[in-house]
């Protein structure tokens, strides 16, 4: 049995704004993981997760032996990430093979609830490891990375890959995204070889960065699910409140131009995050914390010129909380729910800030750093 481990993430700042080419973000790779464990088979694969209910998802191959073949096809992150190595191996000649996939999380609560820990791009990872070293393929970590593109935007090419980033390499990192759309369409007329290669990976970015040694993260969970890909659609889609009139287009329809408060805000951010890496660089708890600060009036601002509720009531509680015992708090990711994070300055203050989240229904998440997996090659 092959067994693989992939952590969730949590966005620091940079949200929103990464999923543009080019946008840098921080995020870090949390101690909390999504296990694939890989056997191999005859005859069928069969995908066991909690997230097909009690029955697994069992695949075939065609004649040719190439294409998968899914009776009741759930339009998912794993049977891309399948067909995305599968695709790969047939390019470089390996034989192709059954196997079955059982598949657990840490990024759920007990009722099966997730905390907003990216666990989509967890699973995504840790299935494209399982299926790089059952078919020996020695991928390097950048390649994995690469292959957990190719496989996410082909269900949607808004995904920053900034989660799959953090995922893949662990620890803490600032990330910066390809132009996936153009990734999309080179894999679709070139094919993943082509695609792992291509000029279209100018941009994209991923270096290690270290936060102060005098702050701690804390991260509480507010209890209220969101959904990142319906919040960033909103976010990017011209709204009356920016003066822009609401517009659906397809892919053969040139997009709209992008409102003003968005361009304003993504050179707003790109700042920020920079400001951010270079506290973390100096070892600076205060210009962090500053700069938490700043980011998260960023994304009011944002919110408030589109019309999306980025910050709720539970998160907004969480912020003020912690600002009131001396801590820099902001919402996680796209807001809307799920997570929020402070950097606060001792334990002492930490646990007061911890006290006030619970008696405010807001659960503490016991999280911490993953451990940094090997070296970040050139994209």
């Amino acid at each position: 049995m092959i067994e693989t481990r992939a952590p969730g993430k949590l966005f620091i700042a940079g949200e929103y704004a990464v999923v543009e080419p080019g946008q840098p973000a921080v995020l870090i790779a949390v101690d909390r993981c999504i296990t694939v464990r890989l056997t191999e088979s005859e005859g069928a694969g069969r995908i066991h997760s909690s997230e097909y209910g009690q029955a697994p998802v069992i695949w075939r191959r065609e004649d040719d032996g190439e294409h998968i073949i899914v009776d009741e096809r759930p339009f998912d992150y794993v049977l891309s990430a399948i067909s995305t190595v599968e695709e790969l191996r047939s390019g470089r000649g390996a034989r192709p093979r059954y196997f079955d996939l059982e598949i657990s999380s840490e990024l759920n609560d007990a009722d099966g609830r997730k905390f907003g820990l990216g666990s989509s791009a967890a699973v995504t990872v840790a299935t494209i490891a399982a299926l790089d070293e059952f078919y020996e393929l020695g991928l390097t970590l950048t390649e994995r990375f690469k292959l957990a593109v190719l496989a996410t935007i082909a269900i949607s090419t808004k995904a920053s890959g900034g989660d799959l980033a953090a995922s893949t390499f662990g620890g803490w990192i600032r990330y910066s995204s390809p132009d996936r759309a153009a990734l999309h369409a080179h894999r679709e007329a070139h094919g993943v070889v082509s695609a792992m290669t291509c000029a279209e990976w100018a941009g994209c970015s991923a270096r290690r960065v270290t936060p102060p040694s005098s702050v701690d993260l804390l991260v509480g969970w507010t209890g209220s699910p969101a959904s990142t890909e319906h919040l960033v659609k909103r976010v990017h889609t011209p709204s009356e409140r920016a003066d822009q009139a609401s517009t659906e287009y397809s892919e053969s329809t040139p997009a709209p131009e992008k409102p003003r408060p968005l361009v304003s805000f993504a050179a707003e951010s790109h700042t920020l995050v920079d400001d951010l890496v270079a506290a973390f660089d100096a070892d600076d708890a205060e210009a962090s914390m500053t700069t938490i600060r700043s980011v998260r009036a960023l994304l009011q601002r944002l919110s408030d010129s589109t019309g999306s509720l980025i910050e709720t009531e539970a998160l907004h509680d969480l912020c003020e909380i912690a600002e009131t015992h001396g801590a820099a708090a902001k919402p996680s990711g796209a807001g809307g729910g799920d997570c929020g994070i402070a950097l606060a300055h001792s334990h002492t203050e930490a646990q007061t800030i911890l006290s006030g989240w619970e008696a405010a229904g807001i659960r503490p998440l016991d999280l911490g750093a993953h451990r940094e997996k090997g070296e970040i090659d050139e994209f």
